[in-house]
């Protein structure tokens, strides 16, 4: 029996290194890690490998060596990437400028809203600079990503960077939604309310989810707050990280893809 069971466990375990090497051989497995990359099959400890991983890293390559002609050319980019990350830092530096006026609670939201359009120097312009960067930001992304499609960009060795790329598209729209709600009017209680109630039907933790969302049962100070730091602190934090990984990832690929 000891040795019926030492044969079981022996194919068990070959069964496991199989599905290890097919998973780690796989098409998936390749996009995501570089060459050279301790995840990659068949990786040995050599100068090659150690070289790779300098290489590999996103500090050292923000900044191509060299740029493909193609690349450059506003026909073929539309400059919309550049323009949506552009946008990207032109909130922030608005966003930052509203935080000092802003005060997120429910009796105070809507008055320092209208205090910044009637009694802030340049609040009216900023305000409105965030917004409308804000719709735009929207726009540029979703053409980017029909460029990037239409022009076949998500083909390998660049499949992992469209992956991102629906990342970042789905921040952009929660960086959109959340700020939306923070001027505390009726439009933003609707879409409170609308919203939070979509996300309870999330299947087997809907509630929890509601309930994390409006901070109790039902909509208040909580609730603002909690939307709040979602906008300025959790979406752009994450944002910031996948930004960093498209772009290295940009680089590490090859560049932009050429012209079909």
């Amino acid at each position: 029996m000891a040795k019926t069971m030492g044969d079981q466990g022996g194919k068990l375990g070959q069964k496991m290194s199989d599905l290890g090497d097919r998973v780690q051989g796989s098409q998936a497995w390749n996009s995501i890690f570089r060459p050279g990359s301790v995840f990659r099959k068949g990786y040995t400890d050599s100068p090659r490998n150690r070289s790779y991983v300098i290489m590999n890293s996103v500090l050292y390559h923000l900044h191509p060596v060299k740029v493909k002609r193609h690349a450059v050319k506003v026909s073929y980019t539309l400059c919309l990437g550049g323009l949506s990350f552009f946008l990207f830092i032109l909130l922030t530096i608005t966003g930052i400028f509203l935080m000092f006026f802003y005060r997120p609670t429910a009796a105070q939201a809507w008055d320092d809203m209208y205090a910044l359009h009637t009694s802030v120097t340049f609040g009216l312009l900023v305000r409105n600079m965030h917004r409308w960067g804000a719709h735009l930001m929207v726009l540029s992304v979703f053409l980017h990503m029909a460029r990037v499609f239409y022009h076949g960009a998500y083909k390998p060795p660049r499949e992992f960077n469209w992956v991102i790329g629906v990342i970042l598209l789905t921040l952009t729209l929660l960086l959109s939604f959340t700020g939306y709600l923070l001027p505390w009017d009726q439009l933003a209680l609707w879409a409170v309310t609308v919203g939070t109630n979509m996300m309870g039907f999330t299947p087997v933790f809907g509630d929890q989810v509601r309930f994390v969302l409006l901070g109790g049962s039902e909509i208040g100070t909580d609730t603002l707050i909690r939307w709040y730091v979602l906008h300025v602190l959790f979406v752009p934090f994450v944002t910031v990280i996948f930004l960093a990984i498209h772009f290295w990832r940009v680089r590490k690929d090859g560049g932009i893809s050429g012209p079909l």
